[in-house]
């Protein structure tokens, strides 16, 4: 049976560290897989190979947050019916939740596959990895659906306080996954589409595994009825998902502006940065377990109208993220060389310093900055704890607006390594607004 947590009661700090370390190590299992799938493809195909998977990555990362945005903001609801006792409203929400999510994979899938090709030529993606590219594109996409029900189970389990079941999924994922890849890649020879199906096909074995612990949740007994769309409460839902799919949807545009500009340094430039990013879910794996955590902790206590105990859990959270954050950055400091050698091939030895110098270079700007990224996923899951998810829209507005700005006119002041502060920028103009606004609103509650 699935680990249930009532977040409304209890010391604040264990309860979120408590709930925050398997979701932790969950983010690092599903991380540690995309490595392994760019080191297998960048090792066992090549350097051309690992330009390709990177000059995709940020128009894959479009859909693929959207999908999981959507699915997030739904959560927000299912954890304030969980925090309020309300079962039978936690099971229509549930019940909405599934239909609009059915039509939205639909949506997404269409999209993708009919904008892959155009994309990928407005992002002057170069010639000789453009066919790689489009590969990994058709297959990632057309298994949205799959990765959207995961996506839906998981948070579902976040809304009820259960971290540990998504981190079983996730080690089962990965385990699968590693084993997939030698397989396709070095087995069959099958180069980034086997990488790609690799990891679909994990993907589809963790939503199975969530499946099954959702089904032995005692009170989560839906009926037909529950599935019957409810007008209101699929406007409520979508309220509540539609700006954090639009979030990431911006955050994601911005991302693909960065890579066009990216793609004009050549494909060198190109499978450093691209090191480096696969490096970016390790560094932010804490921050997202941080603000599941911090999300569902904030939307529980406001369900169950508990709002001054937000406060006091914000407080340790804040603490936490920070402390962990500098963890991390010395870490890197430390053995960040070390580990991005591992995703280049050794064969290519004339080109092999240059790309580890661009993605050493990269990985020291963001980890000398990282703090600003922890406190921007703690201000803005509370906020969407809250029932707030326009100001966090909004804040993806602000990312994309540096991101894009700083991609521009940064390399033409001091070259191309203005790219590498492209994101410290978005990061830092997001926070300000986050911070800014989560303050205000706090102190509203506590007057009241």
């Amino acid at each position: 049976m699935a680990a249930t947590k009532d977040m409304t009661t209890g010391a604040p700090a264990k309860l979120l560290f408590g709930f925050s370390l398997p979701l932790m190590l969950g983010n690092v299992f599903q991380q540690f897989y995309t490595i392994v799938d760019t080191i297998i493809v960048g090792q066992g195909v090549g350097m051309q190979a690992l330009a390709s998977i990177g000059a995709a990555d940020w128009l894959n990362w479009l859909f693929l947050w959207m999908a999981a945005g959507m699915t997030q903001g739904f959560s927000i609801l299912f954890a304030q019916h969980y925090g309020g006792k309300d079962e039978k409203s936690l099971h229509k929400s549930i019940g909405n939740a599934v239909i609009l999510t059915i039509g939205a994979a639909v949506v997404l899938t269409a999209a993708g596959e009919l904008a892959a090709s155009p994309m990928l030529a407005l992002l002057k993606t170069p010639e000789d990895i453009v066919a790689g590219s489009l590969t990994y594109l058709r297959v990632m996409i057309g298994g949205l659906t799959v990765i959207m029900f995961y996506n839906l189970e998981a948070a579902l389990l976040r809304a009820l306080g259960d971290g540990r079941s998504p981190l079983t999924a996730m080690v089962i994922a990965s385990c699968t996954n590693i084993g997939l890849d030698l397989l396709f890649v070095m087995g069959f020879h099958l180069g980034i589409a086997g990488a790609a199906a690799a990891t679909l096909i994990a993907q589809g074995i963790s939503c199975i595994y969530c499946f099954v612990v959702l089904r032995r949740v005692s009170f989560l007994k839906l009926k037909r009825q529950d599935f019957a769309i409810d007008i209101s409460l699929a406007k409520r839902l979508l309220r509540l998902g539609m700006p954090v799919m639009f979030q990431d949807a911006i955050i994601s545009i911005g991302g693909m502006v960065l890579q066009s500009v990216i793609n004009g340094f050549g494909v060198l430039f190109v499978a450093g940065f691209t090191a480096t990013n696969k490096l970016y879910g390790i560094l932010e794996t804490a921050a997202i377990s941080y603000g599941y955590a911090i999300s569902t902790f904030v939307a529980q206590n406001k369900g169950a109208g508990n709002d001054k105990r937000i406060k006091a859990g914000m407080r340790k959270g804040i603490t936490m993220a920070f402390a962990t954050s500098v963890l991390i950055s010395v870490l890197m400091f430390l053995w960040g060389n070390d580990i991005l050698s591992l995703f280049i091939s050794s064969e290519e030895v004339q080109a092999e310093q240059e790309v580890l110098q661009i993605a050493h270079h990269y990985l020291m700007v963001m980890s000398t900055f990282l703090i600003i990224l922890y406190a921007l996923h703690t201000y803005r899951s509370a906020l969407q704890g809250m029932g707030d998810t326009v100001i966090p829209m909004v804040s993806g507005m602000v990312e994309f607006v540096m991101r894009v700005s700083a991609a521009i006119f940064l390399p033409r002041f001091i070259g191309q390594e203005g790219i590498f502060y492209a994101e410290i920028l978005a990061w830092s103009g997001a926070c300000v607004l986050l911070v800014t606004v989560y303050y205000k609103k706090i102190a509203l509650v506590t007057l009241t």
